[in-house]
């Protein structure tokens, strides 16, 4: 019985100290969101194209053009809110007349959110384009890599979907030809 009261003593006296020490009354925790540090964000889109192509012919000095139509794949990394870097390979060969094209570059691209879901950018770049022409049962081949700029809009749809449209000028050849190409894209955007 001596023991039982001296155990009891000890814990009234160990819990009343513990209030004593501990200031009074418990405050529940809050927690504080953090933010985490913003990260590198992949992409990758894909899409179709429409080039429009324009040229000299050296037989009667009229001027040919065409439109044609194909796909888009591009793949990105965004450095910086504002700066991100960029690569296209782009196809397109329906509905071509006389010429279909292939190109590839690597672009940096300057963005700017103009709220939430609207980011406009600008393509400054490098690419190696090939344009393979025919009329009738002569045909030739026209390798061309330069300097190459364009600039659009993406839309997000949710966190990972995103739309993005755009236009750009892949190059100007000055030769025999005097060659124009430049090009639209649109399409569907993942963000991972």
């Amino acid at each position: 019985m001596k023991l039982q009261k001296i155990v009891y003593s000890v814990i009234a006296t160990s819990i009343m100290s513990a209030k004593v020490f501990a200031g009074g009354d418990i405050v529940p925790v809050v927690p504080i969101d953090v933010v985490p540090k913003k990260t590198p964000v992949f992409y990758i889109g894909a899409g179709l194209v429409a080039t429009g192509l324009s040229r000299d012919c050296p037989c009667n000095g009229t001027r040919l053009k065409d439109m044609t139509y194909g796909g888009v794949v591009k793949l990105g990394a965004n450095l910086t809110e504002n700066i991100a870097l960029e690569v296209r390979y782009i196809k397109s060969t329906i509905e071509s007349d006389f010429s279909e094209v292939e190109h590839y570059g690597l672009y940096l691209k300057p963005q700017f959110m103009i709220d939430d879901d609207v980011k406009l950018y600008a393509l400054l770049g490098y690419g190696q384009t090939n344009i393979d022409y025919a009329a009738g049962s002569s045909s030739s081949t026209l390798d061309e890599s330069g300097a190459s700029f364009g600039g659009g809009l993406e839309y997000t749809l949710d966190n990972n979907m995103g739309f993005w449209i755009d236009m750009q000028h892949i190059f100007s050849n000055e030769g025999l030809y005097n060659t124009d190409l430049n090009l639209g894209t649109a399409g569907l955007m993942y963000n991972f």
